[in-house]
């Protein structure tokens, strides 16, 4: 039973800060502003919905991509880890700037979920995490972290304007950078896991 909930932390760890929920609450709460309070709960539970059908998508597939395409694991969590290096630089000194509000409707799924939520280096090392995966208990505990992870993120944008009124703007930016040091680090990890199998089947 250890084992199990040790996986479980595990990977729900690595999905909640890949998800970067500190920068999706700032942008959720920047493209909602003359939203009402009502509005913003349904918008966070839209966005929730749509970041979890294109994270099992994309954790599910995995496999049938590299195989499609002829890519080797490993040359993909090289590129994926890259990417996601890249997303975590931009996280951390990027402008904090939000895109512009549209119709409610249409930015649950885009801009909010994709690509905001899941970006493209989210959406790489998704497909490598859901690939390294094979027993059926890994999978099934897997998806649980998953999808526990995801309805964080939506529990953070349906207390979003608590959240504001707590820890204030500057506080969730301060998060959001910290969050980025972390993917940086996980993106770091999976480039090295990449280049040492590499250089060891060599």
């Amino acid at each position: 039973m250890q084992i199990y909930g040790s996986f479980f932390f595990g990977i729900w760890i690595k999905f909640f800060f890949l998800l970067t929920p500190f920068f999706v609450l700032s942008t959720f709460l920047s493209m909602t502003q003359r939203y009402e309070a009502r509005e913003r709960r349904k918008l966070a539970l839209r966005v929730t919905v749509a970041v979890l059908v294109a994270c099992f998508t994309l954790y599910f597939f995995g496999n049938t991509l590299f195989s499609l395409f002829g890519i080797t694991l490993d040359s993909f969590r090289i590129g994926a880890g890259a990417l996601l290096f890249l997303s975590a630089v931009q996280l951390v000194y990027g402008d904090d700037k939000a895109p512009p509000g549209g119709e409610r409707e249409v930015i649950s799924v885009v801009p909010l979920a994709i690509p905001i939520t899941v970006g493209p280096g989210t959406t790489g090392a998704l497909l490598v995490m859901g690939a390294e995966i094979q027993q059926s208990w890994e999978i099934l505990v897997g998806c649980a972290a998953l999808a526990t992870a995801v309805l964080c993120i939506g529990l953070l944008l349906f207390c979003a304007a608590s959240i504001e009124h707590l820890i204030g703007k500057r506080g969730i930016i301060i998060l959001s950078k910290i969050t980025g040091l972390f993917v940086a680090a996980l993106a770091a990890q999976i480039v090295f896991t990449g280049i040492r199998n590499f250089m060891t089947a060599g």
